[in-house]
């Protein structure tokens, strides 16, 4: 009797929606600590084209740290008797920073050129972020070389339009969390939006993952 209530602790429902809710947590109170400070200083930097190197600068640990949220709610167990979000965070940095960044910073590039230089900056700024997305994802759960993950995600974009309108969603969800509150609300609601992206791009993951790791 007592090795059947050691078998059936933690695999509850109400033992699964805790195991959850924590494991959000602690991915968000990771991620605020990885790239918490980079995003308060961008806060607090003048909304002037000079400060977008230092603005940048301040943004680039956003991408490991989305990417390593990514991985730990990937790979996330929801037994109460075996929780282990921080490690997998950490575990998903440690992986994946390197080739997060370079990606992240790609980006970063291109929004840095159109607020600066002016021009379609919605348009160009959007697919960017689309395309960005899906490289945190792949760069996260895949192991690819950092440019075939960058043509693997803009390809993906095309070939699963279904993730790509789910995401641009997200993406209207999280600007205007920023415009009707502040950029506070969007880094608070980072582990959701991660848990959001992630929910979006499995069938994006699923062709990955049969397509192209075979």
């Amino acid at each position: 009797m007592t090795t059947a209530v050691g078998e059936r602790f933690g695999t509850g429902l109400l033992s699964k929606a805790a195991a959850f809710v924590y494991h959000l947590l602690v991915v968000e109170l990771l991620l605020l600590a990885t790239a918490g400070p980079g995003l308060a200083v961008t806060v607090l930097l003048d909304r002037h084209p000079s400060n977008l190197p230092l603005a940048a600068l301040c943004l680039l640990p956003v991408g490991p740290a989305v990417s390593a949220a990514v991985y730990a709610l990937h790979h996330r167990k929801l037994d109460l008797t075996d929780l282990r979000p921080a490690a997998l965070f950490l575990r998903g940095l440690r992986l994946d920073a390197g080739q997060a960044a370079r990606l992240w910073a790609v980006w970063l590039a291109v929004l840095a050129v159109q607020v600066g230089g002016g021009g379609p900056v919605l348009l160009v700024g959007g697919v960017a972020t689309l395309w960005v997305l899906n490289a945190l994802v792949i760069t996260s759960l895949f192991e690819f070389r950092t440019r075939d993950v960058a043509r693997l995600a803009a390809y993906l974009m095309v070939a699963k339009p279904s993730v790509t309108v789910a995401n641009l969603c997200l993406l209207v969800v999280a600007v205007g969390g920023v415009w009707f509150w502040s950029e506070a609300a969007l880094a608070l609601a980072g582990s959701l939006l991660v848990l959001g992206l992630l929910s979006n791009s499995r069938a994006m993951i699923a062709v990955v993952r049969d397509e192209f790791t075979r």
